[in-house]
């Protein structure tokens, strides 16, 4: 579950760059998006710090095929491209419009 500023952005922003479907969009209160086997929530938050201080983590099959999509959209974090992880993962983050971080990863040997 993720905070956002904007319901309504966050389901488009997810919809929009990373293939997800939109579920449920409620302006000023819950939101859902779903891709697979992965759903993402969002609750309505107005204080934008706690957005930049939360994270999730999604496993994905094909990281370095996502990564690429993210990466011609401009949205990779800066400082988290794709990369091998010593704990076993190769894995990247994105930062969305209110400043969640999402780290997708796949094992590395995946």
């Amino acid at each position: 579950m993720l905070a956002s500023l904007d319901i309504e952005r966050s389901v488009g922003f997810f919809a929009s760059k990373l293939g997800f479907s939109s579920v449920h969009a409620q302006q000023g209160v819950y939101g859902v998006v779903r891709r697979g086997a992965v759903s993402i929530h969002f609750w309505a938050c107005a204080e934008r710090h706690i957005a930049e201080n939360t994270s999730c983590r999604v496993q994905v099959d094909g990281v370095a095929e996502l990564f690429e999509a993210c990466a011609a959209f401009g949205i990779v974090h800066p400082n988290a491209p794709l990369e091998a992880k010593p704990w076993g993962s190769r894995e990247f983050s994105i930062l969305d419009p209110d400043g969640n971080l999402v780290t997708f990863f796949e094992p590395a040997d995946g």
